[in-house]
């Protein structure tokens, strides 16, 4: 976002930059090359690639924003600031009080474009916040030199601190809260204060998906982190309709009706980055059960090289994106990371002698210079009729979120024999069963064998955490359930993780994917003509190189990045 007040426009970094005399528009190219793969900040890009200094793009900041840019090494804080403003509150959006000018509080941020956190202070502190730039490391070491290093705040200490505030609010004189009123409750500053605490503690540890589920006695608060659930301390259940409220005013959801399902969105600014929030409520027995799905682009890299891939898995897919036409299927259940691989595709195809337009239920990630449509049935903006479209919009690539029925499959291997490439995903549990499933939906044999080029099946399993992994040899039994002998792991090390804080004591941090990945060759073609069996294709398919998920899964063990578990859990044994 780059406005400011209405009918202001903020200068881009670059070109405040550049006017400092401190970059050149080579080092802008340069910085927003390595943008698209990695999606961090354009500042900070110039950053690790040595073109300025931390201290350049505080000041670059600080001008861009409009506010004074201070150095928190040598200036006094004032007490009478830091007194206005909790430890927890502080860690919590990330600032540090610096000064009381008049009525208002002055305090120190790093990122100028987050102003939700002045407006969320403004109405916690009840005061007008002013904010003033500095970097990330210097109001961090201002905040440890301040309030004294940190000690790790429990969900707990924050659930009981919230309520107590919410009652002696309640109890208090003017502006009391009343607590039956859900709408009063979710503008209430310990509630904002105590839901914006589960955001940032759920981005902080990387979480995927938060759960805000209300039963008959109890208030159930959980997050998803690398596809695994983990439950915080359950607050007071009374909270359970105030925080979901306020959700649904993040949201611009309908706080006043709770009969039906409803969905929105929440964007916020973390750390510099964007963090982009989808939720959906359910009316449930005891009252609205929430789920929030964190699409945070920092966390996922759009990148082909940091998907697993082993090189001759690589070297296939890029060969697959050089295709003049052609059908390639991604396949996996839901949660198996097909976006992500087709996302990281198309940045990889994605140049200027290229026109790549996609269609997705929903948008997930905005992709620089890739043109995406949201599919919305509702008002017949499905995948079909999109497809109709941008046929004649001319594109090269062509992305289908998903393959349902007859008739976007028969559309797409329209395009693809008109010369467009077309990358789509289907729900099959291996690469073969998806070319049952495109016949079963209603494609031709001789059509699909002449327009699918390859099928990719793939699985997320959890990596073994770094911080305290260990080896061990595998014993008779691992062995057995893996069918191997000990002639077949000679020399090789099997490691599994202890547990520990850096992994919530799971033993595994970070995910990464396993694949079997299809070509077809004119056998297997000759094969679909022939209506062959699923098991004769994946016979014809192994005859030819493809490695299935579960020896994909045996590799990355062998390795040493994932368990014995893991690939059990998330693969089956092929004969």
């Amino acid at each position: 976002m780059r406005r400011g007040r209405p009918g202001e426009v903020r200068k881009l970094l670059g070109q405040i930059l550049k006017e400092m005399k401190v970059i050149h528009e080579g080092h802008v190219q340069e910085a927003v090359s390595h943008q698209r793969s990695t999606g961090t900040a354009i500042g900070k890009t110039l950053v690790a690639l040595g073109h300025i200094t931390d201290e350049q793009l505080t000041e670059a900041l600080g001008r861009q924003a409009g506010m004074e840019s201070i150095d928190l090494d040598t200036i006094e804080i004032e007490q009478g600031a830091v007194d206005l403003v909790d430890a927890a509150t502080v860690r919590l959006f990330r600032i540090c009080p610096v000064r009381l000018d008049g009525e208002s509080l002055i305090v120190a941020m790093s990122d100028p474009m987050n102003a939700a956190v002045l407006e969320d202070l403004t109405f916690t502190l009840n005061r007008e916040i002013k904010g003033a730039i500095a970097s990330e490391e210097a109001v961090k070491a201002a905040i440890d030199r301040v309030y004294g290093v940190e000690e790790k705040t429990s969900a707990k200490d924050m659930f009981a601190e919230a309520e107590k505030e919410l009652r002696s609010t309640s109890l208090g004189d003017g502006g009391a809260v009343d607590l039956s009123d859900p709408e009063a409750l979710a503008q209430s500053a310990p509630v904002v204060k105590l839901l914006n605490y589960i955001l940032l503690q759920a981005i902080r540890d990387k979480a995927s998906d938060i759960h805000l589920e209300p039963f008959e006695r109890d208030f159930k608060i959980r997050y998803r982190v690398d596809g695994a659930l983990f439950e915080l301390e359950s607050p007071p259940r009374h909270l359970a309709e105030a925080l979901i409220s306020r959700v649904k005013v993040m949201s611009h959801l309908d706080i006043a009706e709770t009969r039906i399902p409803q969905d929105g969105r929440i964007e916020l600014s973390v750390a510099g980055r964007p963090v982009d929030i989808r939720v959906s409520t359910l009316p449930t027995m005891f009252g609205e059960s929430c789920v929030m799905r964190v699409l945070d682009r920092s966390v996922v890299s759009l990148d082909l090289v940091q998907l697993g891939m082993r090189e001759n898995e690589l070297a296939s897919l890029r060969e697959m994106l050089k295709k003049p036409h052609g059908i390639v299927l991604v396949t996996g259940p839901t949660g198996s990371g097909k976006t992500t691989t087709l996302y990281s595709a198309l940045n990889e195809a994605n140049d200027v002698g290229r026109k790549i337009i996609t269609t997705e239920d929903p948008v997930e990630y905005d992709l620089e210079g890739i043109i995406q449509v949201q599919i919305n049935d509702e008002i017949g903006v499905t995948y079909a009729s999109c497809l109709r479209s941008i046929l004649r919009q001319d594109p090269d690539m062509i992305l289908v979120g998903e393959i349902r029925d007859h008739e976007t499959a028969q559309i797409a291997v329209e395009a693809s024999l008109t010369g467009h490439v077309v990358f789509s995903t289907l729900h099959t549990n291996d690469a073969p069963s998806a070319v049952t499933r495109m016949i079963d939906i209603g494609c031709e044999p001789f059509l699909l064998s002449a327009t699918l080029e390859a099928i990719v099946a793939q699985r997320l399993v959890r990596k073994i955490c770094n911080e305290c992994r260990v080896d061990y040899e595998p014993t008779e039994a691992v062995l057995k359930e893996l069918e191997l002998e000990a002639t077949d792991v000679q020399g090789v090390k099997f490691a599994h993780g202890k547990g520990c804080e850096e992994c919530h004591f799971s033993g595994y941090r970070g995910r990464m994917a396993v694949f079997e990945i299809m070509l077809i060759s004119e056998r297997i073609r000759n094969m679909i003509i022939e209506g062959k069996s699923m098991d004769d294709l994946r016979e014809a398919g192994r005859q030819e190189g493809m490695r299935t998920l579960r020896e994909s899964g045996l590799l990355a063990i062998f390795d040493g990045k994932t368990s014995v578990e893991e690939v059990l859990r998330e693969t089956m044994l092929i004969r």
